[in-house]
């Protein structure tokens, strides 16, 4: 029987996912691709550490011990980081080995590099780890949907921030104990600057616009906002409203150009996306054919991310079988530009604490007015016997005319504080 020998870059948490997947399923691997899969080689860092479950005799510490093994045909890379995963992943492909990635942060900066060397050397490059987890969102662009002409992609595709806003909307928490409670049982890390300010989501959603558009966009260009600033009071109003607040990573493909960007939205709570809860991500598709499709699923973790993993390297094995790999490579082909965050559209959720005396309301307008904001919705609350919370809800406006307005508005005497700025989807 023919044996597919692999080698496994990293055993981290989604590492020890990959060969605990091999070991389980070892006895399929005959049906599922024709042939064995074989772990050969498991780089790590540290030869020292101990590994429960793990044969030692796999273990390495040099590179040269996978690169210049001519049996070793597929490199699992899922150590994550730019360098050395890149010098490697590229060493691997030039070497003509496959390779399978979980990396969005070196993919998002430079997956362009990593396809086109693919493609010279005739082998797979596959990467649907790197967005969302166990959720296929990679492979159904690039194949199921090909046909399609893709405008919108939305996306809770981060699982941390998605559980904070679960647990301030359900359970009243505010943002600090739900990050607490989300650290306790692991959907945070220790340092969870990343998730909470949106930029792990940000490295995602390029990485899904470049394969909706057909054309390159980079972390760089995605505009991040995280959920820091988001209060129990903001999730009030969006009750109100009939709405929760997500943190969605938005991609629409426009006439004059690609929108990205990832922040804090108010979401009607009859859209798919608002029903997303606790550590679960969902990624939202419009296309001119489909019209819309919706993936969900679990979103990280250990055997959910090895998953997708796995379905890359068995993809991989079967291209093997039959002499085809390298067939879908880079499938950017256009030279859309990107539109700067200014020039985008949204609506807006704006709330500010004013002075409470007669004409404030009308000074607000008069500023708004002046850059092109139209009004749709005012609230105010008396929360002081001399100041007032006013809550002004806005139509389409670019964001470069609405922040005009807000700098006009905080030299006014009358406003004290813009408590919030939240889009609306």
């Amino acid at each position: 029987m023919k044996t597919v020998k692999v080698a496994i870059l990293g055993l981290g948490t989604v590492g020890s996912g990959v060969y605990k997947l091999i070991q389980k399923r070892a006895d399929v691997m005959e049906k599922t691709i024709g042939a064995q899969m074989e772990v050969k080689k498991i780089l790590v860092r540290n030869m020292n550490k101990k590994r429960e479950g793990v044969d030692a005799s796999l273990l390495t510490d040099n590179w040269n011990d996978i690169i210049e093994d001519e049996e070793i045909q597929i490199v699992i890379e899922v150590m994550g980081g730019i360098e050395p995963a890149k010098t490697m992943i590229l060493e691997a492909l030039r070497a003509g080995k496959n390779v399978v990635s979980a990396n969005k942060d070196l993919i998002a900066e430079e997956g362009h590099v990593l396809l086109a060397t693919a493609e010279e050397n005739h082998v797979d490059f596959l990467f649907e780890a790197a967005v969302a987890g166990a959720i296929p969102i990679i492979r159904p662009m690039k194949q199921c949907l090909a046909v399609n002409d893709i405008s919108e992609v939305v996306g809770i595709v981060n699982g941390t921030t998605n559980y904070i806003l679960t647990k301030m909307t359900e359970e009243g928490m505010d943002f600090s104990d739900a990050l607490e409670k989300a650290q306790e049982l692991g959907f945070a890390e220790a340092d969870p600057t990343s998730d909470v300010e949106g930029l792990d989501a940000g490295r995602k959603v390029a990485i899904m616009a470049s394969i909706a558009f057909h054309s390159r966009v980079v972390f760089p260009n995605v505009f991040t906002e995280g959920i820091t600033k988001i209060t129990a009071k903001d999730i009030e109003y969006a009750k109100e409203f009939d709405s929760v607040i997500k943190l969605l990573g938005v991609a629409h493909n426009t006439e004059s150009g690609i929108e990205v960007g990832v922040y804090p939205m108010m979401i009607h709570k009859e859209h798919p996306l608002a029903s997303v809860r606790d550590s679960f991500n969902a990624v939202f598709v419009h296309g001119d054919a489909a019209d819309d499709a919706m993936f969900y699923g679990r979103g990280a973790g250990e055997f959910p991310t090895a998953s997708a993993v796995m379905g890359d390297v068995i993809d991989v094995a079967r291209n093997m079988a039959y002499g085809c790999n390298g067939r879908i490579s880079c499938t950017c082909y256009k030279n859309l530009p990107v539109k700067d965050i200014g020039d985008v559209k949204n609506k807006f959720f704006i709330r500010m604490q004013v002075t409470n005396e007669p004409g404030v309301l009308a000074a607000v307008a008069e500023v708004f007015g002046n850059h092109k904001v139209s009004i749709t919705r005012v609230v105010q609350e008396h929360t002081q016997p001399h100041q007032a919370e006013l809550v002004i809800v806005t139509e389409s406006v670019k964001e470069k005319y609405m922040k005009q307005a807000l700098e006009e508005l905080l030299a006014l005497p009358s406003i004290l504080e813009v408590s919030s700025i939240i889009r609306e989807y």
